[in-house]
C-alpha cells in the first residue's frame, strides 16, 4: 500500500506519464503521484496470479482504509492520500468505484463481455481516475466529469487494444461479444479469438470506438484553459500515437509490442509545457 509522498513519487517514476505529471505545479503534482501509487497497488492485486478469495479479502481491505480515511481516520500509510482528498475534495466514491473495477478482474477473468459490461468496466478503472484528476488539475465541474468520461474511455479502450496479447496471456479478453459476433468470431476463449483472421476486423470497430472518444475529449479541452488541461493534453495525444501505431501495425499475428518511448513523452510535455 501507499505509504507517503516520498513512496508514491518513487511508484510514479517508474510509470511512462512520470513527465506528464512532473510539469503539474507541486500541490497538484504530489496528489497526481498519490492517486497513481493507489491505482498501482490495487491494479497489482488484479494482476496478480495467485488465487482469488485472497485477492479479494486485499480489495475489501482497501475499501476499510478508504472509508477510514473518509471518516477522519486514515491508516498511516495512507496519510499522503489523506492530504490529497482534503486540498482537492477528492470522492469516495470515485475510489470505491476503482476498487469495483480491479475486483471484476478477480472474481473471474474478463472475456468477451457484452457492451454494457464494458462500459462499467472502463467507468470503473479509467474514468473515475479521471473524475479525481481533473478535480486536481482544476477544471470546471461539468466540463471535468465530460472530460473524464470521454479520455478514460479513450485511454482504456487504446489499452486494451495494446494490450491484446498480454491480457490472453492471464486468459482475458476485454474486446466485446458484440463486436466479434459482427465479425463472425463465436468464440470467447482468448487464444483462439486472437488467432482468427477476422480479429482485426472486430478491432477496428474498437479503434472506432476511440477515435469518437479521443474527438469528443479534444473538443471538450480546446475549450478550457490551458493550464488546467496540460496533463490531460499530453496522456491524449500520446495514446492517440499508439493508437495510431497499432492501426498502422494490424491486428494479425505476429504483433509486436507498440509502446511510446519516454524521450517522446517526454517531448510531448515539453511542448505542452512551453
Amino acid at each position: 500500500m501507499n505509504a507517503g509522498p516520498s513512496q508514491a513519487a518513487e511508484r510514479a517514476s517508474r510509470s511512462s506519464f512520470y513527465s506528464g505529471m512532473r510539469i503539474l505545479p507541486r500541490p497538484q503534482r504530489e496528489a497526481m503521484f498519490e492517486i497513481y501509487s493507489f491505482c498501482r497497488a490495487v491494479d497489482d492485486i488484479a494482476d496478480d496470479p495467485g488465487p482469488r478469495e485472497p485477492r479479494r479479502g486485499q480489495l475489501q481491505r482497501w475499501r476499510a482504509d478508504i472509508d477510514a480515511l473518509y471518516r477522519g481516520a486514515p491508516p498511516p500509510q495512507l496519510s499522503g492520500l489523506a492530504a490529497a482528498v482534503r486540498t482537492f475534495d477528492l470522492q469516495k466514491e470515485d475510489f470505491l468505484a476503482v476498487i469495483d473495477g480491479m475486483e471484476m478482474d478477480v472474481v473471474a477473468d474478463i472475456r468477451a463481455p457484452d457492451q454494457a459490461t464494458l462500459e462499467i468496466y472502463c467507468d470503473r478503472v479509467a474514468c473515475a481516475v479521471g473524475r479525481l484528476s481533473v478535480r486536481i488539475f482544476g477544471m470546471e465541474h461539468k466540463a471535468g466529469l465530460a472530460l473524464a468520461d470521454h479520455l478514460g474511455r479513450a485511454l482504456q479502450l487504446t489499452n486494451i487494444l495494446r494490450d491484446l496479447d498480454e491480457d490472453a496471456a492471464m486468459g482475458r479478453l476485454y474486446l466485446p461479444r458484440e463486436a466479434l459476433r459482427d465479425c463472425g468470431i463465436i468464440s470467447t476463449d482468448p487464444a483462439a479469438v486472437l488467432a482468427n483472421p477476422m480479429l482485426g476486423e472486430a478491432a477496428n470497430a474498437i479503434v472506432e470506438q476511440a477515435r469518437a472518444h479521443f474527438r469528443q475529449a479534444q473538443a471538450i479541452m480546446v475549450q478550457q484553459p490551458r493550464r488546467v488541461i496540460r496533463a490531460p493534453a499530453i496522456m491524449g495525444e500520446a495514446y492517440g500515437l499508439i493508437l495510431d501505431r497499432l492501426i498502422a501495425r494490424g491486428f494479425a499475428p505476429p504483433r509486436p509490442a507498440v509502446r511510446l518511448p519516454r524521450a517522446r513523452i517526454l517531448l510531448i510535455a515539453l511542448r505542452h509545457l512551453f
